[in-house]
């Protein structure tokens, strides 16, 4: 991990030490517009290293532009992948780099530890501050086809460089800036409240809380302050370890139906669903919202753990409403109807629903998916 003001200028050493000639560099249009490319093309250029762009990458990553990248990939014998930009750029190369010398289908990727190997050198370059991908052994696909969200969980999936560099997300918009924000929150907040917290995943994700809970609002203000930027490149870094170790709940169990079904954005929904999963955890948690209460810092002192947990809630719900993130389901045109089918959906995430705190019936995510409505 390279991270920190400047680290972008550290790509040319970390090309040369992978031994990488002919790189692709996987991003989206968006970045390529934003002028931030060009930071990255001039360092190559300057070690004579021959590369070329795929910038097909959609705002929520598909199965269908994992093939179509692979075989862009082979077709130009490409011997490095460097993934530019937000999670979706980040999820794609990751999937591309580990692809790409294998036989079978995509399909048989799906799941956990079903990848064994990887010949591909990957270089992690994140433009937002909230996925953590760069860190994380695991990509999250949009499968069109069947309206669902599909993952591939593996170590083979970790770059082998991180580049984490705040002046890499100056240009990110600031609906982008929010959204991601949150979903970094969340990762943290999740990764404490896990079944699977450990004392190194919690100090991972205390710090993060408390750089993220201050940080964004001045990022979302003033895009340009450079300051916030760093913190939250650096909170949300550490809430892909924590994360990427502790695992997350069931927010991103009861996030996935919505995106895969409606293709709402990862951190928005993350975001939307984040009080109301924290609203349904706490009988199972109560006194660790009072660590989370000690990261945002807030004024608890004499408070039962219950009061504690509803001003952490309170905060949340403050938090998403000053970011523009939308009030409810309904904003998004979701019909009320569709409840029932999202949540059979979710039951079947076990492999995140069994980090949760709390065990979870389909009636019980039915019943949050209502409140959050």
């Amino acid at each position: 991990m390279i991270t920190g003001h400047g680290a972008a200028q550290q790509l040319q050493t970390s090309v040369q030490s992978l031994g990488i000639q002919r790189p692709l560099i996987v991003t989206d249009s968006g970045v390529v517009a934003s002028g931030i490319l060009e930071l990255i093309t001039e360092q190559l250029v300057s070690l004579n290293v021959t590369y070329e762009v795929f910038d097909q990458v959609t705002p929520e990553p598909e199965v269908e532009i994992v093939e179509i990248c692979t075989h862009a990939f082979n077709a130009g014998h490409y011997d490095g992948v460097i993934a530019l930009g937000g999670g979706s750029a980040m999820d794609i190369a990751k999937c591309v780099a580990v692809y790409a010398h294998y036989d079978g289908p995509l399909e048989e990727l799906f799941g956990e530890n079903k990848v064994d190997q990887r010949e591909v050198p990957l270089i992690a370059m994140p433009t937002t501050a909230g996925t953590g991908s760069e860190v994380t052994n695991i990509a999250i696909l949009s499968d069109k086809s069947q309206q669902m969200k599909k993952g591939i969980v593996s170590d083979c999936l970790l770059s082998d460089v991180a580049i984490v560099a705040p002046e890499l997300t100056l240009s990110c918009p600031r609906s982008v800036t929010a959204a991601s924000g949150v979903d970094a929150l969340v990762h943290a907040v999740e990764a404490y409240l896990s079944n699977f917290a450990t004392p190194i995943t919690d100090a991972l994700a205390v710090k993060a809380m408390n750089m993220i809970i201050y940080a964004l609002p001045k990022a979302f203000a003033n895009p340009n302050h450079l300051q916030a930027r760093e913190d939250m490149a650096t909170g949300s870094l550490l809430a892909g370890l924590a994360f990427g170790n502790a695992g997350v709940g069931a927010v991103h169990a009861l996030a996935y139906p919505l995106g895969g079904r409606y293709y709402l954005a990862h951190g928005v929904t993350n975001a939307l669903l984040l009080p109301f999963v924290m609203e349904w955890n706490k009988l199972a948690c109560l006194k660790r919202f009072r660590g989370i209460a000690v990261a945002f810092e807030e004024p608890v002192a004499g408070l039962s753990d219950d009061a504690v947990a509803d001003a952490v809630i309170k905060r949340m719900h403050k938090l998403c409403t000053d970011m523009a993130i939308p009030s409810g389901l309904r904003s998004f045109d979701i019909p009320e109807s569709a409840i029932p089918e999202l949540a059979a959906e979710a039951i079947n995430v076990e492999r995140l629903l069994r980090n949760n705190p709390r065990v979870l019936t389909q009636s019980d995510i039915e019943a949050i998916y209502r409140a959050a409505y």
